[in-house]
């Protein structure tokens, strides 16, 4: 019989475990990041290499921005320094501290808040000009309450910015993989907890890593129109280099820029 995990529990210990072990997406900016923040010279990602236009984030003092599942230390307190009223909301505790040590260190005022992406009932209704949220919610079972949630969340006006995996990272074989063999092996849906054997699930458990949910490009892209957003922007990212050996055949990652309408009476 297969092992049943808890996506959640599983993901939100994997994240508390991967600070320690100083995971690249752990590691709080530096104080000359915030500095020049504060001057108005700062970029961010939602994808692992391609920074975010600026004119995607208008500008951003005095505005209430959300980091949605976006702990670590690294791009709310870049906005924060850049003058935005910040909240950053994840599901590690660890990953919060690392937002917590650079506000302390830095003398920035932000709020931080433990919860799960899905629910984010913690805030009313139109709390937020500006929701930004990378690449993180293939750690989370289902991504159509993140997108309902973010709607709901949001001022009418308000902007929210996705980083978004597409699912074919998801089908290959890693063993063959690490041969330099690119070979489907797995079908959408696709979930490290459900379509992995408990023994190929061990690759990643047995050391405590995050494991990942392939959501469809339909829920990815058409899930936030169903919420009711508008898809103004999107580009496409991939890994530099030959570390990953899919990013050598094709783009992979995309993020997007949504925006919740203004009601017309």
């Amino acid at each position: 019989m297969k092992t049943e995990l808890d996506v959640r529990t599983y993901n939100r210990d994997a994240w508390n475990g991967e600070v320690g072990r100083g995971n690249k997406w752990t590691l709080p900016v530096s104080p000359e990041v915030i500095a020049a923040a504060r001057k108005g010279d700062w970029s961010v990602v939602l994808t692992p290499t391609k920074p975010v236009p600026r004119e995607w984030f208008g500008d951003l003092k005095g505005k209430d921005v959300l980091g949605l599942a976006s702990a670590g230390g690294q791009q709310c307190p870049v906005f924060a320094a850049a003058g935005a009223n910040v909240t950053v909301f994840d599901l590690s505790s660890a990953q919060l501290g690392q937002d917590r040590k650079v506000a302390e260190r830095e003398g920035l005022a932000m709020k931080f808040v433990e919860g799960d992406m899905r629910d984010l009932s913690a805030f009313a209704d139109a709390s937020f000009d500006l929701i930004f949220h990378p690449c993180s919610n293939c750690f989370a079972p289902e991504i159509l309450p993140v997108w309902r949630e973010a709607f709901r969340v949001l001022r009418p006006g308000g902007v929210l910015l996705s980083g978004i995996c597409d699912p074919v990272r998801y089908l290959f074989d890693p063993v063959e993989e690490e041969k330099g063999v690119m070979r489907l092996k797995y079908t959408m849906p696709y979930s490290d907890f459900t379509s992995l054997t408990d023994e190929e699930r061990r690759r990643y458990s047995d050391k405590n890593e995050p494991m990942c949910v392939g959501h469809s490009l339909e829920d990815q892209l058409g899930g936030q129109m169903a919420a009711g957003f508008v898809l103004t922007h999107l580009f496409e990212d991939k890994y530099e280099g030959n570390s990953d050996l899919l990013s050598t055949f094709m783009a992979t990652f995309m993020a997007t820029r949504a925006l919740k309408p203004v009601s017309r009476s």
